[in-house]
């Protein structure tokens, strides 16, 4: 199995209702599980101790009831931009204020670049991943105190 079909297998997923998949052939597993909703604690902790926690919420409410804060995840895998091109400004940094449906970064994916807009009004308070850095779908990528 190469790379491409894996890809592929994520995109379909991506696409459909399917909340697990498991495959397994000779000495090939793979699993995937969606969860619908992540957490971020953060208790004023150094970054590198900062606190991830998984929970299902019906609401699907991502706020953390401690410091108020909304978590924007990655819609699909793929690689972090945080600005258009490398020459530019980044679309934000901690402390900018926010819009809903302000471009918030890029996610490249199978060669399309994908933009992630705010899904509220707020302030940003933490970006959780770095320029370049390869992203899964649900994956954290910004903090941002709802105002």
């Amino acid at each position: 199995m190469e790379l491409k079909d894996i890809k592929e297998i994520i995109r379909e997923i991506d696409s459909s209702s399917i909340s697990e998949f498991e495959f397994q052939k000779d000495n090939i597993r793979i699993v995937i599980k969606r969860n619908n909703t992540v957490k971020y604690v953060n208790y004023d902790l150094p970054k590198e101790e900062s606190l991830f926690l998984v929970a299902e919420d019906k609401d699907n409410d991502e706020k953390d009831t401690l410091n108020d804060i909304y978590i924007i995840k990655s819609p699909i895998v793929g690689t972090f931009y945080s600005a258009p091109n490398p020459e530019a400004k980044p679309y934000v940094t901690v402390g900018s204020k926010v819009k809903k449906g302000d471009v918030l970064c890029i996610v490249e994916a199978m060669k399309l670049m994908n933009e992630i807009t705010s899904d509220v009004d707020g302030e940003i308070v933490e970006i959780m991943v770095q320029n370049g850095s390869f992203i899964e779908y649900g994956q954290p990528l910004f903090g941002v105190r709802k105002v």
